[in-house]
């Protein structure tokens, strides 16, 4: 029991600190790109610290917690999700809950900024729900490929098959799922090409127009939950998992992969998005599902 709290709290201290750092090397190696110095690694941090002493304005109820049910939907999801043997709640759901409370984070976005009332706040958040329904159709075949394949839900064991057999990236059954998954991995972060729910230029960063002190805080805090859980899904599904450090070296390398096609790729529209998204991805994701049906 004391261990089970100890891994509760720590799991989600540990997806805080690799999404910050996450954070702040992406701006970093971002400004290195462009031919800029950048900020230190710890800005994020830096940021969320000043944010936490100003002062915030709240335009209601649910515009608080629209924000609050989207921060704890993503700590949620990180307990389920083994991290160098750490998963507090490995024996209370499988793959499928996973998938289900990964839908909390933008409905609460989109509680949250229904209330502010704003109306690049309505096209974010727009944006980010058909964004949503995009990647959520190749991701769930994704899913329904690596639970036939390994005949479990659970994502534990998943990680364990794969440190005796190798990889699922490697395997002829699920290498298609594997592409399919890192090619809606941009999607799923919500970073370029698929930054249209924010999109500065355009929208004034969509959803997050009226946050201001604690809330652009703790919207801060729920994005670097997310890129956490986008790429701990990737590691455990196809590489294996392991611990903490190879964990780590794992996702940075995907991380820093996902950066470059940042650097290249410009911002789709919504409907370039979604053309993409149902048809690249999810015929691989299909194929890959329909390889596991025959391979089994």
């Amino acid at each position: 029991m004391v261990v089970k709290i100890i891994q509760i709290i720590l799991s989600p201290l540990l997806a805080f600190i690799v999404g910050i750092f996450f954070l702040g090397l992406g701006r970093r190696i971002m400004a290195r790109i462009h031919w800029r110095y950048g900020p230190p690694l710890l800005q994020p941090l830096i940021d969320i610290i000043k944010l936490f002493s100003q002062g915030s304005v709240s335009h209601g109820g649910i515009f608080s917690l629209g924000l609050i049910l989207s921060l704890v939907g993503s700590i949620v999801v990180v307990l389920f999700i083994p991290f160098g043997g750490i998963c507090p709640l490995k024996s209370s759901g499988g793959l499928l809950v996973i998938l289900y409370i990964m839908l909390f984070a933008p409905l609460g976005t989109a509680l949250s900024g229904g209330e502010g009332a704003n109306p690049n706040i309505s096209i974010g958040i727009s944006r980010k729900l058909i964004l949503s329904l995009g990647y959520e159709v190749p991701f769930l075949l994704i899913l329904l490929a690596v639970m036939t394949h390994y005949r479990t839900i659970s994502i534990v064991e998943v990680v364990k098959v794969q440190q005796g057999l190798g990889w699922a990236l490697i395997s002829l059954p699920l290498f298609l799922s594997g592409i399919a998954y890192f090619l809606i991995l941009p999607a799923i972060l919500g970073v370029r090409p698929f930054d249209m729910a924010q999109a500065p230029q355009e929208i004034a960063s969509g959803p997050m127009v009226e946050y201001g002190g604690k809330y652009l805080a703790l919207a801060t805090i729920e994005h670097a939950f997310t890129l956490f859980i986008g790429l701990s899904l990737f590691v455990n599904l196809f590489l294996g998992g392991g611990n903490v450090i190879t964990f780590f070296i794992k996702m940075l390398a995907i991380f820093v992969v996902g950066l470059l096609v940042n650097a290249v790729f410009p911002r789709l529209r919504i409907e370039q998005a979604i053309r993409y998204l149902w048809r690249w991805p999810t015929l691989l994701a299909f194929l890959g599902l329909v390889v596991n049906l025959v391979v089994k």
